[in-house]
């Protein structure tokens, strides 16, 4: 069996709701505490014994490329103060997997941005990071997902339940539980109305596919939002082959959404030795000055 051992990151969308932070930068470059949101998303490809990374990026997202090459002007000056962890640390992005490039051009929905990488995966399986979600740092959602594709042969794509009434904002699966504890997808639709819905288990920004979704794509029409979803290719692909969910329940940060950035921003500076307890004591200090209970 073909280990998975490349992935797709889609990046390639404008960022509206961070609006106006993001006119002039992409989304994914938003730190989070001292690191642009798309680094988290590599890091965690590698941390998974990932070694070739596709990102997926569209107009005005140049400065994606420029963080993960070399900076020697950056390192001469580092260098030249003697500041040695800064200039490793610098260093060691631009080698932290083969990384890659391709445009989309049009913003024609997921769909469409993860079928652009159909050249580069080739016929191999693959993995796909959103990168609005980070996961924290201690997570293993995504090496658990390559462990039971190598164990099914099959897709895995990350589930976790939500309450009925936010199921309208992510695609949503029917399906039953393994012996092994992984959702055997029965179906799966995009956003469904809360009475529509099949269940509580929700899509979330983690799959590991079979080459065979690249077909299931090429045939998929625009769907909700006129956007070519990859949730519907999922569902096509459900015809051919099985699909399995992986359910988790903790660790992920939807930094599209204000309020989970900010989450992700306090937790993971909670969590550095280097920021934390000074953090914590600051935290602390706002929630008495404030009178929150």
């Amino acid at each position: 069996m073909t280990r998975v051992r490349k992935a797709v990151i889609p990046a390639a969308g404008l960022g509206t709701r961070f609006l106006p932070a993001t006119k002039a930068q992409p989304k994914e470059m938003l730190p989070v505490v001292d690191k642009p949101a798309i680094q988290y998303v590599v890091e965690e490809a590698v941390k998974a014994g990932i070694d070739d990374i596709l990102i997926i990026t569209g107009r005005g997202k140049r400065s994606l490329e420029d963080h993960f090459d070399r900076s020697i002007e950056l390192e001469v000056s580092l260098e030249a103060s003697g500041k040695d962890e800064l200039l490793a640390e610098i260093r060691a992005l631009a080698e932290l997997a083969d990384i890659h490039y391709v445009r989309q051009g049009e913003a024609l929905g997921l769909g469409h941005a993860v079928a652009v990488a159909r050249k580069h995966v080739g016929e191999e399986p693959f993995a796909v990071l959103l990168g609005d979600d980070i996961m924290d740092e201690r997570s293993t959602v995504l090496q658990e997902m390559i462990a039971a594709y190598e164990r099914r042969n099959a897709s895995v794509i990350a589930i976790k339940r939500f309450p009925r009434d936010e199921i309208r904002y992510y695609g949503c699966i029917d399906g039953t539980e393994e012996p092994d504890g992984l959702m055997n997808v029965r179906s799966i639709v995009e956003k469904p109305a809360p009475e529509d819905a099949p269940s509580e288990l929700a899509v979330m920004g983690r799959y590991v596919f079979t080459p065979q979704i690249f077909e299931a794509l090429k045939q998929t029409k625009p769907g909700v939002g006129g956007e070519i979803q990859l949730t519907d290719a999922i569902g096509a692909l459900l015809a051919d082959q099985p699909v399995f969910g992986y359910v988790f329940e903790h660790g992920r940060f939807d930094i599209g959404k204000k309020l989970d950035y900010l989450r992700a921003t306090v937790e993971l500076a909670l969590d550095r030795d280097d920021l934390g307890p000074e953090f914590a004591a600051f935290l602390a200090e706002i929630v008495k000055r404030r009178g929150i209970v």
